[in-house]
């Protein structure tokens, strides 16, 4: 049997999660709410499925698909949709932070927060964000003065596994341990609910691989993130 982190896209989509899919998604294909995320993934990849995977990205522009590199899924093209780019990922997975870390005063974030996180992550580009992605939360953040500085928060969520996302920094305010704070804050309570963490991150970015290495995560699968126009 395949793991749950294998479709993680799918699974969600499909269970956890599937109160956010558009309402054109059926069995066979589901595209999230373009509102809140970038997500289309279907059952398998058959040419039917392929084709409801298309119809759903065509009607909702913008879309892209994560899935398993070397797996059955993992570079489809869909008919008719053009591919923009296929950019590698790392699924990195965590059962257990690393000791250390300083507590971090931070808050959870509201819809009155949203322009801001939408802003954050615009500039800073911690991967796909929208303008209801907060809806997949709870997120944190770290303000002064009322400023949003940094945030992290979830995002996936499969058996028994949440995806930790969204985690990023102004660029004038780095290095102050705002990151690994937040990060450790999420992740902490998800394993407190006793579920596994896991992550997105580009595979050409050791820095951001080492970042989450030192928090207790480890590469567990490659990924392919497939950008369609």
């Amino acid at each position: 049997m395949s793991h749950p982190l294998d479709r993680a896209v799918w699974n969600a989509l499909t269970t956890r999660l599937s109160g956010f899919v558009t309402e054109d998604s059926d069995v066979r294909a589901v595209r999230i709410d373009p509102d809140v995320g970038i997500f289309v993934s279907g059952e398998d990849a058959e040419p039917e499925t392929l084709k409801a995977m298309a119809d759903l990205a065509r009607r909702h522009p913008g879309a892209g698909m994560v899935e398993l590199t070397g797996g059955p899924t993992g570079a489809l093209d869909l008919p008719g949709v053009e591919v923009v780019n296929r950019v590698p990922l790392v699924q990195m997975v965590c059962t257990a932070l690393t000791p250390g870390g300083p507590d971090l005063a931070y808050e959870t974030l509201t819809e009155a927060d949203a322009p801001e996180m939408l802003a954050l992550a615009t500039l800073t580009k911690p991967g796909p964000f929208r303008s209801a992605t907060r809806r997949l939360g709870p997120f944190i953040g770290v303000k002064q003065d009322g400023r949003l500085l940094a945030m992290a928060g979830r995002r996936l969520r499969v058996e028994g596994f949440t995806e930790l996302s969204g985690v990023c920094t102004h660029p004038d305010h780095r290095g102050l341990g705002y990151a690994a704070g937040l990060s450790r804050a999420v992740t902490g309570e998800i394993l407190a609910s006793g579920e596994g963490v896991f992550l997105h991150a580009f595979a050409e970015h050791d820095a951001t691989i080492a970042f989450y290495r030192s928090l207790g995560f480890e590469v567990r699968a490659r990924m392919t993130y497939t950008i369609l126009k």
